[in-house]
């Protein structure tokens, strides 16, 4: 010790010991709460990629029932379908869609 004090000398020398040791274990912690922090965020990601997929396969599910459907629905004559191949394509104009079928004169 520098000087002498009123405070037992074992007791500073615990004390500094203490410190020390917390300083010396200080870079390990602060790794492994990075370590930690990474998995954590690597896991979060993983998690939100499979639940986007799962919520796309059950849209595509939807969308695919919704238009067979629609392609099946009316009757089983096939008129209904004859009108939506026959029907032009939004957004593509009159030269993209089919030519109408012929009339059974």
């Amino acid at each position: 010790m520098a000087f002498p004090t009123a405070v037992n000398s074992q007791i500073t020398d615990a004390v500094t010991q203490a410190d020390v040791q917390v300083v010396g274990v200080s870079p390990a912690m602060a790794l492994g709460n990075l370590y930690q922090a990474t998995a954590q965020a690597l896991a979060n990601a993983a998690h939100n990629a499979t639940a986007a997929q799962q919520q796309m396969w059950i849209t595509a599910q939807a969308a695919t029932t919704a238009g067979v459907a629609l392609i099946y629905g009316h009757t089983a004559s096939g008129v209904h379908t004859m009108d939506i191949l026959s029907s032009p394509v939004r957004g593509l104009g009159a030269e993209a869609a089919p030519p109408p079928p012929p009339s059974g004169e």
